[in-house]
């Protein structure tokens, strides 16, 4: 897709009022489609192809949750946000359950739903497979450090993650609080770091992780 091309959003809203204000609100970002009742909502999102669908809880013809649950149904994997005049627990849990990836209830803010479809279409690009370590290179899907001389050296799960994110950016120093929220489990210690590179250390040698003093560690290359 074009970086400047709009996301293509299906709007199933049988309100009057309601739906084409919508598609004003929100189409400045979005290319939007309005369709009225749930049997034609589901047709369009059947039979085109969409970056997400906003679906009105009480429509006519199909209910919302069912219409989302014969998507799924079939196989449609698009992300789905439901919007809903019932605002109880009970009524949300039966909007995610029934396939939805998120809610709002109304009246919302235009503002609010346009930041959330932005989130339900963002795109991230996946981390590098190989890494390039001076000499070295890891393979992340085997979680293997690969020597210029053809030696392997195997990491743990955690292992693998801190030397990730160590690798991803190796001009930077990282102190021991942004390891732990990018590497780590929550509820994790700063001093799980300190452990986690003694092993890297251990496996790849002394130079793998350069201490910073005063700071924290920084990329260095196996030995």
């Amino acid at each position: 897709m074009d970086a400047n091309q709009k996301k293509r959003v299906l709007l199933v809203e049988d309100d009057r009022q309601l739906g084409p204000l919508i598609v004003e609100l929100i189409g400045d970002d979005f290319d939007v489609t309005l369709s009225r009742d749930g049997q034609q909502g589901l047709h369009l999102g059947l039979t085109q192809d969409w970056d997400a669908m906003v679906i009105d809880r009480g429509l006519p013809l199909l209910d919302g949750a069912a219409l989302i649950t014969a998507l799924r149904g079939k196989g449609v994997s698009t992300p789905v946000l439901i919007l809903t005049a019932l605002g109880t627990v009970q009524d949300k849990v039966d909007g995610l359950d029934a396939g939805a990836n998120d809610y709002l209830v109304k009246p919302f803010d235009a503002a609010e739903l346009a930041a959330r479809l932005r989130a339900l279409t963002r795109t991230y690009a996946a981390p590098p497979e190989v890494l390039e370590l001076g000499d070295w290179t890891y393979d992340a899907a085997s979680r293997q450090l690969l020597s210029p001389y053809g030696e392997r050296v195997s990491l743990s799960p955690r292992e693998g993650a801190l030397l990730q994110v160590l690798a991803a950016e190796p001009e930077r120093v990282f102190s021991r609080a942004e390891l732990i929220s990018k590497a780590f489990t929550e509820g994790d210690q700063p001093g799980a770091v300190d452990i986690y590179v003694h092993y890297l250390r251990r496996k790849a040698g002394r130079d793998i992780i350069r201490t910073v003093h005063g700071t924290g560690y920084q990329l260095g290359e196996p030995s």
